[in-house]
């Protein structure tokens, strides 16, 4: 094999593999984008769960500690 042909070889190798990592690079962004959405329907969420507790039940909750056991 001559200088040209291991050359030619090694930049087609190099265009393969710069094609797939911008491949990948689609796909992790992709899936990022996806994550983010769903973190911020969640977040969504957990704020109408928020609102929808009663204001007695957003103020600071008895400590277990306080309680009496039932044999007391």
């Amino acid at each position: 094999m001559d200088q040209t042909e291991t050359t030619n070889k090694r930049l087609n190798d190099l265009e393969i593999n710069v094609s797939l990592a911008e491949d990948l690079l689609d796909q992790l962004n992709q899936t990022i984008f996806r994550q983010q959405q769903q973190i911020e329907f969640l977040m969504r969420e957990i704020n109408e769960l928020r609102n929808q507790l009663p204001a007695e039940r957003t103020t600071q909750l008895p400590s277990l500690r306080d309680e009496l056991p039932p044999h007391y």
